[in-house]
């Protein structure tokens, strides 16, 4: 008679058939009672609604949202091919967010389809997905298909969102006005639609990105068909709409239109920058002193159980792993004394930026050392393989409790190179730290330390400007995580920025 653990595996192994591919999304009948209920019950698989199920894991806790953020997608897209066949789509601005790239999960999905029934359906974590019932469906043309999802194209959704949503949504908006290539494609659509109203909205929006050609093709084609076109900006005056990059890859858009578009809010929340010191000693001995306090938090806020007393015996050299089994299996110390090694790479960082070295260019050079050195004790005490220390992440990853979802591996090339771009290209050492914090982890490129990789940077670039080392602590994690939350899904880093001027403020005090 076949063990628990034998039964077990046998199911794993009907799992890992429908696995294969890369599917985490199952109809309840592809796999039979017994190994679906079994695996259930060890969690290995979850309901979403009835006859659907999820690949998760015995690791995910309690309100983890992490595997269902892993699965929405393709089961938005399986359980719509299921019920509708290929008569459905994606409304147009849900089809928008996503050709420019935008990662939050929505709270609601609405799918457009003649077989809908104007029905909610609940799903986990209180996501719902709507299907509207419509006439019928588009022109063939007007629809694409991206990761088995049908949406709008470009083209056509532009057309069929209504000034609500530029106002809504304007990071979006301008990457995917920045994205249009050739203006044909909207004024045909305009041209044997009669949209004149529409016509006028999109002249007003790309002439607000600085695409002055494309509106006036659009004015002067509709008004030499005989309607009157009355050009209007659906962008609200008070939002920083500035001339966007086009031809470029929807993550450059994308970062260059938030750093647009939030760097004022951050001026407005912090001091005026105190400027280079006159006594550069005296501030890295103010580093050096804090050093304790930066380390306990820092490593307390990614969940490591650190001392200070542990912290010592790392900088007074006591940890060793070669020689001692229990440092060796000690994850908080391995972390412990990576940071320590990453804090002295910061140091001599920050020591060349208050030299006059240029902040953003030095980080962009530099920040592969402080990455290596943070790791470097896991991979020495052979926790980690040494393959870590390679570079930025090569698959997906999404952040427990976060509406957030990094974006694409693909992405985060081309995104860090455009975020260290706007780095170097800043004037203001406020606007560098605070949007380099946050926009690190928006674009979280490292497989893991994302979070002490982003305030080891917001340092540096706060000593560009003279402002002191400033220590997050972990007393705030919820606040700080929080406002990190809504500046990723609301596009909105004012708190954050108020939150992060208010703890320089306090260091300033601290340093005298």
């Amino acid at each position: 008679m076949a063990t628990p653990n034998e039964k077990l595996a046998d199911s794993l192994s009907a799992l890992k058939g429908l696995q294969d591919g890369g599917r985490r999304i199952f109809k309840s009948s592809e796999i039979s009672r017994v190994h679906r209920e079994r695996l259930m019950r060890q969690g290995f698989l979850r309901e979403v609604i009835k006859g659907w199920l999820m690949s998760t894991g015995p690791q995910a806790q309690e309100g983890d949202t992490t595997p269902w953020y892993a699965s929405f997608w393709e089961f938005c897209a399986r359980y719509c091919g299921d019920r509708f066949g290929t008569a459905w789509h994606l409304s147009p601005e849900q089809s928008l967010l996503l050709h420019a790239e935008a990662t939050p999960i929505p709270a609601q999905v609405i799918v457009n389809s003649p077989k809908g029934t104007n029905n909610k359906l609940d799903m986990l974590f209180g996501t719902s997905l709507y299907d509207l019932k419509v006439k019928e469906m588009p022109p063939a043309d007007d629809l694409t298909e991206k990761n088995s999802l049908r949406l709008y194209n470009i083209d056509a959704a532009l057309l069929r969102v209504s000034e609500p949503f530029f106002q809504r949504s304007p990071v979006e908006a301008q990457v995917v006005l920045g994205a249009v290539r050739d203006v044909s494609g909207v004024l045909g659509r305009l041209l044997d639609g009669g949209h004149s109203a529409v016509a006028g909205r999109l002249a007003g929006a790309f002439r607000r990105i600085g695409r002055d050609g494309f509106a006036d093709d659009i004015v002067k084609t509709m008004k030499s068909a005989g309607y009157d076109v009355r050009e209007s900006d659906p962008f609200s005056q008070e939002q920083h709409v500035r001339a966007v990059a086009t031809g470029v890859p929807p993550i450059i858009a994308r970062l260059n239109a938030i750093w647009e578009s939030q760097r004022q809010l951050v001026l407005d929340a912090f001091p005026q920058a105190p400027g280079l010191p006159d006594d550069k000693d005296r501030y890295m001995k103010f580093v050096d002193d804090i050093y304790q306090s930066d380390a306990y938090h820092s490593l307390s806020i990614e969940g490591y159980s650190v001392t200070p007393e542990l912290i010592d015996r790392v900088r007074q050299g006591d940890w060793n792993p070669q020689a001692d089994e229990q440092d060796r299996q000690n994850r908080d110390a391995l972390a412990a004394r990576g940071y320590w090694q990453a804090f002295q790479s910061v140091k001599k960082s920050v020591s060349a930026i208050l030299s006059g070295a240029p902040a953003g260019a030095l980080v962009h050079n530099q920040h592969r050392d402080w990455y290596r050195e943070l790791f470097g004790p896991s991979i020495a005490a052979g926790i980690l393989r040494a393959s870590a220390l390679a570079g930025y992440r090569s698959h997906p990853v999404y952040l427990r409790g976060s509406w957030h979802v990094p974006p694409r591996s693909e992405t985060v090339a081309d995104g860090m190179n455009a975020l260290f771009e706007l780095l170097e290209k800043e004037t203001e050492p406020a606007v560098r730290a605070v949007l380099g914090h946050w926009l690190v982890g928006y674009v979280h490129p490292y497989p893991d330390g994302n979070g002490r990789m982003a305030r080891f940077l917001m340092n540096a670039m706060l000593a560009s400007g003279g402002y002191p080392w400033t220590v997050v602590r972990v007393e705030d994690r919820t606040r700080y995580l929080a406002h990190l939350e809504t500046a990723s899904v609301e596009m909105n880093v004012g708190p954050f920025a108020a939150f992060l001027a208010e703890r320089v403020r306090w260091s300033a005090e601290q340093a005298g």
